[in-house]
């Protein structure tokens, strides 16, 4: 049996990523431009997918959501580079700066490095099941009671 993996050409395990994923704005000057992500070998079952991107190291009590795009067709493999600003199947939740779609890192100047852990995760059903206007916290807690499997990449970034 194969493991579900996901793999990118524009991030990398454990290494810093470039500065045009990161944020355009509180002083940061990033071009905000979500990674290509691809991934294969999705369990028997799936019915859809989920892309999240979650900073751990944030200086909340609950970490910062920069991304989560829920009710990707099972048929996709792949979103490309930029895809958020042009999505064409999924839906885009309102992440933690306030907007729905992908929101580039943007750690404190100065507060070290910050782990951006993207994730993609196998579902059951053709739809994740929570309003239009759900938090991060409720997605997240959706995604993890009800996922198949899931496959992470997690990316550095500091300023």
């Amino acid at each position: 049996m194969s493991t579900f993996t996901m793999t990118s050409n524009s991030i990398t395990e454990g290494q810093h990523h470039e500065k045009r994923f990161s944020f355009n704005s509180f002083g940061n000057d990033g071009d905000n431009i979500s990674p290509q992500l691809a991934w294969e070998n999705a369990p028997q079952g799936t019915k859809s997918f989920a892309v999240t991107c979650f900073d751990p190291d944030a200086p909340t009590d609950c970490g910062f959501w920069h991304w989560q795009v829920i009710n990707i067709p099972a048929s996709t493999q792949e979103l490309a580079e930029g895809a958020s600003s042009h999505l064409a199947a999924g839906l885009e939740m309102r992440n933690d700066y306030g907007f729905n779609g992908y929101g580039g890192a943007c750690p404190p100047e100065g507060h070290g490095v910050h782990r951006y852990v993207f994730t993609v995760w196998a579902l059951p059903c053709e739809k994740l099941e929570v309003p239009d206007d759900a938090s991060c916290a409720l997605v997240s807690f959706m995604l993890n009671g009800t996922a198949l499997a899931k496959s992470t990449i997690t990316a550095h970034y500091q300023r």
